[in-house]
């Protein structure tokens, strides 16, 4: 039960169990994994690895700038990673026909929300929604009530927030007397749409066991956020009710290399076999 009407999947997407390929971004200007390539270039990348899951049958994507690392906490994130990501995803949308969210790494939904207002997403990703933990770029807390503000603001309840429960990359110690059906029930109570759960790390697979401390917690559509693969898409798409993919997807199963449309259509095959 939430005061606030709540966006869900059946709302963005047309299919059940939808498969969100991940457009993991080059590194943006000014970032140190940055080379000199151009803008247009980052974008071209994007574009090239967002056809490749709408041909090969994805349902939407998530586009972030993953390429960003080390990340920024969300106070320090400038307006040019707002610019370069909304010049990115306006240029996807000419060439893909796909429900889309974004997420600012790390932890900044407010800029999410701004680009998706823009260029007509449909979703954000907050990976700290509410409380707080260690993260690798340190302390970072949920911001919940400020962004539901900002969302207010703007006009755009219609953009959901798929909030992640026991963020990966981090440390939990801050909530450590705090049973993760527990913070699922903290994220749903914090108006979220759509709980998401994942592994420790980029690429991990997810524990059976925390998809189900999660549906202890929550009544919300629990989707995955890493670790979903063709070889185990059948173990954990029963469990979940879609899911982002972007690692297993990618050459080599390496989160920076380009998206191979065989490994797109595999996965999917397994997926549409589960609807």
């Amino acid at each position: 039960m939430s005061l606030i009407s709540r966006v869900g999947l059946a709302d963005i997407f047309a299919v059940k169990k939808p498969l969100i390929g991940n457009v993991h971004c080059l590194p943006f200007p000014g970032t140190p994994a940055h080379r000199g390539e151009s803008v247009k270039a980052i974008i071209d990348q994007a574009v090239t690895d967002a056809i490749a899951y709408a041909e090969g049958g994805m349902d939407g994507l998530l586009i972030e700038n993953h390429g960003d690392i080390p990340f920024l906490k969300p106070a320090e994130i400038g307006p040019e990673t707002v610019a370069v990501m909304t010049a990115i995803v306006s240029e996807i949308t000419r060439h893909v026909d796909l429900p889309f969210g974004i997420d600012l790494l790390a932890n900044y939904p407010m800029g999410a929300l701004a680009v998706a207002k823009a260029t007509g997403g449909r979703f954000v990703r907050a990976n700290q929604w509410v409380n707080a933990y260690v993260s690798n770029e340190g302390f970072m807390e949920g911001e919940s009530a400020r962004i539901l503000r900002y969302r207010k603001m703007i006009d755009a309840a219609d953009i959901a927030v798929f909030a992640d429960v026991h963020v990966k990359h981090g440390s939990h110690a801050v909530v450590g007397d705090k049973a993760v059906s527990e913070q699922a029930r903290d994220v749903e109570f914090y108006s979220a749409d759509v709980a998401i759960a994942t592994g420790n790390h980029t690429g991990d697979s997810i524990p059976p066991a925390e998809i189900a401390e999660i549906r202890k917690g929550t009544s919300l559509s629990v989707i995955g956020g890493s670790g979903v693969t063709a070889k185990n898409a059948g173990e954990l798409m029963p469990l979940l009710d879609g899911a982002i993919v972007g690692s297993s997807l990618k050459r080599d199963g390496v989160w920076w290399n380009p998206v191979e449309r065989d490994r797109v259509e595999a996965l999917v095959g397994v997926v549409k076999g589960l609807r």
